[in-house]
Parts: structure tokens; C-alpha cells; sequence
């Protein structure tokens, strides 16, 4: 057992990951249990607070995950990525008398950022982490989708909304893990289904209503098969159009969840895998929300990994890697967040197609640097074991990035989300912490009909309340289409 320097936990290092780290990955022992790695590692991610602010080079307005107030600059996708200026004009020369974190931190707040995670998106300007999007708003970590709005971890699919874990899927409401499945609502884990609601576990189905646990089955109404002219009369009699009717439906469906068959843990086509929601894997431990990996140990949300321990919101063949979050591609590197198709990097952000880097930030097809700063292949072999060997007398060498200098409040994060800590407690670990905004609390300016059919498209010039938490949102015109 190994105590742990975050929580005072103990926990547990197998033969098999002592071998991992030291022989594989070549870094030391983690000293935080995985829970607090994995929430230090997630006090990196903003998905979705976002703020109207300027690029600091274009002077242009647009959405971003960083606030206007942030101490480094942050510039516009089309300008970040632009070749007319380097982020190696930052570099800074290491410093032996300080530790490495402030340092980096030193770094961090003088590279310019990209204000936005998004790669050849259309018409997709409030998405986030996302690639190859058209028409989308809202949409977190999707791939490849097409006027889909406030989804998370969706991916290749159309007119969606309200999901998380969707693939390949068309005309999906308020659906979490499904795949393959066509106009469906309210349902969770469908594969190959089309026309479900308030469906659970099923695969192969068609026209099914309040249904649980079923195969190949076609007009059944909770489990119970039906004629198709009794189908839709059920259909129809439901009145899913309506607001007060739509409520009862949910909570209807609440109560015949309880009487569903629920797996110890949801795997499909894969072996010798501890945890839930895993696909085509093998070998596999504490793993949740993965689709083909190998020979892997606490991971989260991630695809196509081999060899990896501790990885978030990683895809695209992540190999032989170690505490990842928001990356693509990484090979033979750790400790890195949202760079892209890179190998032999360490303790890097927003770097792309670069190998051999040490702490940087903002590097493009990059090589041999260190802090931003250019060196020869003999310097850069020469200068990197003697950090290395700083950092282990500092205790900062196998550590990732303290959440405490994150440039986004906790409770901005999707640590939040996972793991919510109060004010208070986010103080006494030096966490910083942002208070509501009232004006995005104001009464409701429209009173909504009860059916969709009665509401005028000028709703979408209304600002709304939400009755659980009293935020103000909007509505947009593809959204009301789609209800």
C-alpha cells in the first residue's frame, strides 16, 4: 500500500503497474490514488463555461473557454494557427534555482492561447474540443457531426440534441450510449434501434415503447408485443408534444427502470475488462467510456489507446502514454494537455505535431525544446536528465500540473462535474473559484406554452429561466425546428 499525498488514502500499485511506470513509461511511482489523479487532471478542462471576449491579436470578438481577464493572451482559432509568429519567441532559459511548475507557470501566462478547441468546424463557433463539425452549437468532444446541439462525447451523427455517447446515430433526443440508432428519445443503450422511446437496453429493435432488455423486437409496449395499429394509437394517445404530458411519460419511465435488468457493467466485444461502458477492448482495469483499447488502467473517455495508464478525453491511438487529458495521438509521452499527434513530449499544452519537447507550450511541428526555448539534439540530451534530476529533488518530476495554478476556476471544470467540492473546500486546497454572474439570473421574459405546437417561432428572441436553477438561456432557430 502507498499513502496518498492529496486525500491520505492508501492505495494500491500492482507488480504489473510498478512495471509499467518504471520499465515502460520510464517515470516514477504516482504519489496521488487515481481518483485524485484523475481530478487533478480535470481541474485542466473547461468544456463549456465560456465568455464574449477579444483576440489579442486580431482585436476580433468571439466565444471562448477563457475569460477576458486571463493573464496570458489568447488569440482567435484562424489566428492561432496562422504561421506568420512562433511561440518559441517566448523561450525561456531553464532555471535551476526555481521549481519547474513555476516556471511553466511563468511560460504559461506569456504564450498566446488558443481560445477555442475546435479543427475544421463550420458554423460551429460555440463548440468545444471538436473536430469536423458543421452546423453544431453546443456540442462537447464531438467529431464529425452535423446540426447536433448540446451534446457531449457525440460522434458521426446528425440532428441530435441532449445526448452523451452517441455514435453513428440520426434524429436522437435526451439518449445516452447508443449506437447505430435512428429517432429515438429518452432512451439509454440502444444498438441497431430506430423509432425507441423511454427504451433501455435493447439492440436490434423497432418501434418500442417503455421497453427493457430486449432483442429483435418490433411494436412492443412495455415488453408486451402489439399490432402496429395498436402501437401508434399508444403512440399517438401519449402526446409527447405536450410539456405536463411529456413529464408524466419521464416519470413513468423512471418507475419501470427500476423493474429493468441492470448489468454489473455494460461491455461489448470485450475481454478481461473491470469497469462500465466498454467496447471492443481487452485487458482493460478501471476503465469507463472506452472503445477499442489495450493493455490499459484508468481511463476515461478515451478511444483507441495501447499501453496507457491514466488518460481523460484521449483518442486516436494514444500510446504507450501516462496522465493524458485532451489529446490526440500522444505516443511515448506524459503529463500533457490538449496537444495533438506528438511523441516524446512531457509536460506540454496545446502542442501539435511535435516530438522531443519538455514543458511547452503552443509548439507546432517543434522539436528538441525545452520552455519554449530551441536547442540542438546534443544540448537538448545533454540539458533534459539534469531537469529531470531537478524535479526529483523539487518532488515535481511524476507529478502532474497542480490544479491550483489552472487558469480556470474548479468549479468551471469538468472536475466539478465528477467530483463537486464546495467554496470552501476548494480554498483550502488553493483552488481558485468563480462566483455566479447575476445578470445571467433574471426572471424569465416568456411564459412557454404547454404544447410545442402553440409556441411561435420569435421564442428564440426571448430569454428563458431554468426552473431548477434559475440560469438565463436562449433558445436557437435549428433547435426549436428540431423539437
Amino acid at each position: 500500500f502507498d499513502l496518498c499525498k492529496n486525500c491520505d488514502k492508501d492505495f494500491t500499485l500492482t507488480e504489473q503497474d510498478e512495471k509499467f511506470y518504471t520499465e515502460k513509461v520510464k517515470i516514477p511511482l504516482p504519489t496521488f490514488c487515481s481518483d485524485c489523479r484523475v481530478q487533478r487532471r480535470m481541474a485542466w478542462r473547461n468544456d463549456r463555461s465560456f465568455s464574449q471576449r477579444k483576440c489579442d491579436r486580431s482585436g476580433e470578438m468571439f466565444i471562448s473557454h477563457y475569460s477576458p481577464e486571463t493573464a496570458f493572451p489568447v488569440y482567435k482559432a484562424n489566428e492561432w494557427w496562422k504561421d506568420d509568429w512562433d511561440s518559441r519567441d517566448f523561450g525561456q532559459e531553464y532555471d535551476f534555482s526555481r521549481s519547474f511548475f513555476d516556471q511553466w507557470e511563468e511560460l504559461m501566462n506569456k504564450v498566446p492561447r488558443l481560445g477555442i478547441d475546435i479543427v475544421h468546424c463550420e458554423n460551429s463557433d460555440y463548440c468545444n474540443f471538436c473536430g469536423d463539425d458543421k452546423d453544431c452549437y453546443l456540442d462537447i468532444a464531438g467529431e464529425a457531426n452535423e446540426n447536433c446541439y448540446f451534446d457531449l462525447f457525440t460522434k458521426y451523427s446528425k440532428f441530435c440534441a441532449d445526448c452523451t455517447f452517441v455514435y453513428n446515430s440520426e434524429l436522437m433526443y435526451e439518449s445516452i450510449n447508443c449506437y447505430n440508432a435512428y429517432n429515438c428519445k429518452f432512451s439509454m443503450y440502444l444498438e441497431n434501434c430506430n423509432d425507441c422511446v423511454f427504451c433501455f437496453d435493447m439492440k436490434g429493435c423497432n418501434d418500442c415503447l417503455f421497453c427493457n432488455n430486449l432483442r429483435h423486437a418490433k411494436h412492443h409496449i412495455f415488453n408486451e408485443p402489439h399490432s402496429k395499429e395498436e402501437y401508434e394509437k399508444k403512440l399517438t394517445e401519449l402526446n409527447l408534444g405536450s410539456y405536463s404530458s411529456m413529464q408524466l411519460q419521464i416519470e413513468m419511465w423512471k418507475n419501470n427502470m427500476k423493474k429493468a435488468v441492470h448489468r454489473d457493467m455494460y461491455n461489448l466485444k470485450s475481454e478481461e475488462c473491470e469497469g462500465n461502458n466498454i467496447k471492443n477492448s481487452k485487458n482493460c482495469k478501471h476503465a469507463f467510456n472506452i472503445v477499442n483499447c489495450w493493455d490499459c488502467k484508468n481511463l476515461y473517455d478515451v478511444l483507441d489507446a495501447k499501453d496507457c495508464y491514466d488518460l481523460s478525453y484521449s483518442l486516436y491511438k494514444p500510446e504507450v502514454a501516462c496522465e493524458l487529458i485532451s489529446t490526440l495521438q500522444m505516443k511515448y509521452s506524459a503529463f500533457n494537455m490538449a496537444s495533438h499527434y506528438c511523441d516524446n513530449v512531457y509536460y506540454c499544452d496545446q502542442c501539435n505535431n511535435s516530438s522531443f519537447l519538455f514543458g511547452c507550450i503552443g509548439v507546432n511541428r517543434g522539436k528538441y525544446c525545452i520552455l519554449n526555448k530551441q536547442y540542438t539534439q546534443e544540448e537538448y540530451e545533454a540539458l533534459l536528465p539534469r531537469i529531470l534530476e531537478h524535479m526529483t529533488k523539487t518532488g515535481e518530476w511524476g507529478e502532474f500540473f497542480p490544479a491550483s495554478i489552472s487558469p480556470w476556476a474548479y468549479n468551471e471544470t469538468v472536475a466539478q462535474e465528477y467530483m463537486p467540492i464546495t467554496r470552501e473546500e476548494a480554498e483550502a486546497k488553493n483552488y481558485n473559484w468563480k462566483e455566479k454572474d447575476t445578470r445571467e439570473y433574471k426572471p424569465s421574459s416568456y411564459a412557454v406554452q404547454d404544447s410545442i405546437k402553440d409556441v411561435p417561432d420569435l421564442i428564440v428572441n426571448e430569454i428563458l429561466a431554468c426552473k431548477d436553477c434559475a440560469k438565463n438561456y436562449r433558445l436557437i432557430p435549428a433547435e426549436v425546428k428540431l423539437y
